[in-house]
C-alpha cells in the first residue's frame, strides 16, 4: 500500500493542475480504520493557501446519511416505525403527504418536492428555509403521490430532520451531534455551518472559471437551518470516510446494528432515466451489485461537490471532497479506487524498479511510469480512471533498458524502452519505442522554440 499511497496524491496533483481546480481533500479507510489522508492543491485560489486533511468543506448531501441513520438509531430504540405514517408524528402536513411513510421518506420515494418553488437558496439568492417556512411548503400538495417512484427531495429529509425532533423533544442539531457525530467518534463534524468552531480551517468554495474569466470565491458559510438535515453538514474527509466506514454491514465498530446498516443498502428504487446503473436506499446511493459495486453518497453545494464510496469487495472506502463547483470528485473517487486496484493485482514493486518511476513529457501529453510487481507500466495521468484501459507494461532488462510487453496492437508491442542519462546521472530522455519523452521543462523548451515565431507550423 505505501506504493499505492504515494502515487495517488501525485496523480491528483496532475489532475488539479489538468482541470485547473482550486484543490481536493482526501481520505483513504480499509476496513474500519483510516489509512490515509492528504490535501491536495489550495483551500482559496484568493490567497493560495495549501489545502490540509484538516480543512473543512460542505459535505451536502452526504448529511442525508447522517440523517438516516439518525432516524434507524430512533427506529432500534422503538421510538418509531419505518413503516409508520410521517402525520402520525409531524403535523400540519398535507392530507396526502401525512400518509407517507417514514421508509418512503428515507429512500426519496414520498413523491415530496425537491427544493420547493423556489430553489433559490442553492444559488445565494435567499436563505435556506426555516422550520416555518418549510413546514408551509409541506402543507402544499406534493408533485406525486407516495410509493410511486424516486423523486430526491431535499424537503423531505428536512422533513425527517422535523421527525427527529419531534420524537426526541430535542433541536435536531443537538441530538443528531450527540446520538450520530459524537457517538460515532467524529471530532470534526458538525451539522451545519453555525456550529463550526472560528478555529476549525474552512476551505473556500469555488465557481466555475467559464464563463467569469476567472473562479469566483463562494463563500460556504450559511447557514441550511431546516433543510441541514439534508445538506447542511461539514466536515473533513477523513472524517466521512470513518463514518461511512463505519456503516459497512461487516464493521465490528458502528452506531447501529448489523440489521440497520444493510436496510440501508437496499436497493429501494431504481432511477430509470439514468444511462448509470443508479439505485437508492436508506439515505445511501449505490449501483449495481458485481466486482465494482459500492455504495455511498455524494453532495453539491454552491461551491462545493463530495463524493464517498465504500468498495465491499476491497474494504475500502474513498472520499474525496473537492472546493469548486466543477470539482470532479465523482470521477477522481473511481480514478483513486482503479489505481488501488491495479496495485493490489500487481502487488508492491521490486526494489529495483522503483527508479523508474516518474513523469514525462511530449507535444502529445503527459506519461507516468509506475512500477508494481515486477513490471513498470506506462499510464496517462490524465486519464480520469488511470489503469481501467489498455495499461501499456514494460518488462526491464537493464538498468536503462526494457521490452514494451503489454500494450495496444496500435502503440509498438515487442520494442524497446530505454532511457539516456546525462554526465550527472540523470534521467534525461525516455524512448518507448521510436517516440522520445522528456521532461517537463525541457519538452516546454523544445516545443515553444519550435513553433514561437507566429504561424510557422510543420
Amino acid at each position: 500500500m505505501p506504493a499505492a499511497l504515494d502515487y495517488i496524491p501525485r496523480w491528483l496533483d496532475f489532475q488539479i493542475e489538468r482541470h485547473r481546480q482550486p484543490g481536493c481533500a482526501v481520505a483513504l479507510a480499509q476496513g474500519d480504520q483510516v489509512m490515509a489522508e492528504f490535501g491536495v492543491g489550495v483551500a482559496d485560489m484568493r490567497t493560495g493557501k495549501p489545502m490540509t486533511p484538516r480543512h473543512r468543506f460542505r459535505i451536502a448531501s452526504h448529511s442525508k446519511t447522517f440523517t438516516a441513520s439518525g432516524v434507524m438509531l430512533l427506529r432500534e430504540q422503538g421510538k418509531l416505525g419505518l413503516d409508520d405514517p410521517i402525520g402520525h408524528y409531524v403535523g400540519g402536513l398535507h392530507k396526502d403527504l401525512a400518509k407517507a411513510r417514514i421508509g418512503e421518506l428515507l429512500s426519496h420515494g414520498a413523491g415530496v418536492v425537491r427544493d420547493g418553488a423556489d430553489a433559490g437558496q442553492f444559488l445565494d439568492r435567499r436563505p435556506y428555509l426555516s422550520r416555518a417556512e418549510l413546514l408551509d411548503e409541506l402543507r402544499k400538495k406534493q408533485p406525486l403521490e407516495p410509493g410511486l417512484q424516486l423523486k430526491y427531495s431535499n424537503h423531505g429529509y428536512g422533513l425527517l430532520g422535523i421527525l427527529i425532533e419531534e420524537v426526541s423533544g430535542t433541536a435536531y442539531t443537538d441530538w443528531i451531534a450527540r446520538n450520530v457525530i459524537e457517538a460515532a467518534g467524529l471530532k470534526e463534524t458538525v451539522p451545519d455551518m453555525p456550529q463550526l468552531p472560528k478555529s476549525a480551517p474552512m476551505a473556500s468554495g469555488h465557481t466555475t472559471e467559464f464563463p467569469f474569466g476567472q473562479r469566483l470565491i463562494v463563500p460556504g458559510d450559511n447557514a441550511c437551518n431546516a433543510i441541514a438535515p439534508a445538506g447542511g453538514f461539514v466536515s473533513t474527509a477523513s472524517d466521512v470516510a470513518r463514518f461511512f466506514a463505519q456503516l459497512a454491514p461487516e464493521s465490528r465498530k458502528s452506531i447501529l446494528s448489523p440489521a440497520s446498516r444493510r436496510e440501508m443498502m437496499h436497493r429501494r428504487w431504481r432511477d430509470e432515466c439514468n444511462t448509470l446503473e443508479f439505485h437508492y436506499g436508506f439515505g445511501t446511493m449505490m449501483n449495481e451489485r458485481g466486482p465494482k459495486e459500492w455504495f455511498g453518497h455524494t453532495g453539491s453545494l454552491q461551491g462545493f461537490i463530495s463524493r464517498t464510496a465504500r468498495f465491499p469487495a476491497t474494504g475500502f472506502t474513498i472520499t474525496v471532497l473537492t472546493n469548486a463547483i466543477d470539482g470532479l470528485a465523482f470521477a477522481w473517487v473511481d480514478g483513486i479506487a482503479s489505481i488501488l486496484s491495479a496495485f493490489g493485482m500487481h502487488g508492491a514493486p521490486a526494489k529495483a524498479l522503483q527508479d523508474w518511476n516518474g513523469r514525462w513529457w511530449s507535444m502529445w501529453g503527459t506519461t507516468d511510469l509506475v512500477a508494481m510487481g515486477k513490471v513498470v507500466c506506462q499510464i496517462a495521468p490524465a486519464m480520469l480512471t488511470p489503469f481501467d484501459s489498455a495499461t501499456t507494461e514494460f518488462t526491464i532488462t537493464g538498468k536503462d533498458e526494457g521490452t514494451i510487453r503489454k500494450t495496444s496492437a496500435f502503440n509498438s508491442p515487442g520494442q524497446t524502452v530505454r532511457r539516456v542519462r546525462d554526465g550527472k546521472g540523470r534521467a534525461t530522455e525516455l524512448w518507448v519505442g521510436g517516440t522520445k519523452l522528456l521532461p517537463k521543462e525541457a519538452m516546454v523548451a523544445e516545443v515553444t522554440g519550435r513553433y514561437r515565431k507566429a504561424g510557422k507550423t510543420r
